[in-house]
């Protein structure tokens, strides 16, 4: 779904004040992001979202009535247009700096201490996107490049399965990074629920230990993350479990965007070429 079909469906919709053409674009990816007046709008890259896009409003209320400082839903229940999943959220207002990894820290702190909500939150189903982002990815992509991704997956996925938690195992974001946090005059916010798990609370911590090693995050800002929560995961054994989980879905992500994207063919190959050459320090960049 490239940014013409999401306006189509965006207009479709009829869920903002304004023309679609006038909505200013965020994001592009899993979702392409809209904004206008004092709405949000996600539209949902194809139908097989939509029990996401539901769960994520369901996220959203169970979170405002445990009073966690989160994005809040516009709408009760999503909208299916033209094949895509639409839901419609009350715009943050603007941020007054950049979410720092100790603001993220200090939410992920609420959230692990929550019981599980009462509709119930799936596990961390991190490599389940993999092969629908092969597929995407088509011919743009080596197919050994593939075929040693869906390896890689079958691999971490099994020894995963394996793993003993160091902390109690509960409802995490799942998706755990400084960009998923909003800091406005209240403070910080969590943006982007759709990840929301019922797992190893460690899925969360393992994020922003592979952002220190693989995109350039600085070690001091790593130790503020840590101080904030107030453990570190790499202490724990099966971090390198999670760690690989973790790249070879990050590499196979940014191969659904080979087909429109050169830059994302670049990336793409550095990133699985460092995996096959077992090079940690081959510098990653955020797509």
């Amino acid at each position: 779904m490239d940014e013409m079909r999401a306006r189509e469906v965006l207009a479709a919709a009829g869920v903002l004040p304004a023309p679609a053409r006038d909505a200013a674009l965020l994001a592009l990816g899993e979702n392409a992001v809209f904004a206008a007046g004092d709405l949000v709008v996600k539209v949902g890259r194809d139908a097989g979202l939509l029990d996401r896009a539901r769960r994520e409003l369901d996220i959203a209320r169970w979170l405002a009535g445990a009073g966690v400082p989160a994005v809040r839903a516009a709408g009760p229940e999503p909208l299916l247009v033209e094949g895509h999943p639409v839901t419609v959220w009350h715009r943050l207002p603007e941020p007054v700096r950049p979410a720092e990894p100790h603001d993220l820290a200090e939410l992920l702190r609420v959230v692990h201490a929550l019981p599980a909500p009462s509709f119930g939150l799936p596990a961390r189903d991190l490599l389940g996107g993999v092969e629908r982002w092969l597929r995407l990815a088509g011919d743009a992509i080596d197919p050994a490049d593939a075929a040693y991704l869906r390896e890689r997956r079958d691999g971490f996925a099994e020894a995963a399965a394996r793993l003993t938690p160091r902390l109690p195992v509960g409802p995490i974001h799942g998706d755990a990074l400084p960009r998923n946090v909003h800091v406005g005059t209240d403070g910080p916010v969590l943006v982007d629920l759709e990840t929301f798990s019922c797992d190893f609370r460690e899925h969360d911590l393992v994020v922003m230990a592979l952002s220190r090693d693989r995109y350039g995050l600085p070690a001091a800002a790593y130790e503020s993350f840590v101080a904030g929560y107030g453990w570190d995961v790499r202490e724990w054994e099966g971090c390198a479990v999670l760690r690989g989980a973790r790249e070879t879905a990050s590499c196979a992500w940014v191969a659904q965007h080979a087909p429109s994207n050169p830059k994302a063919r670049e990336e793409f190959r550095r990133r699985v070429a460092s995996l096959r050459d077992g090079d940690a320090t081959v510098r990653w960049y955020p797509f």
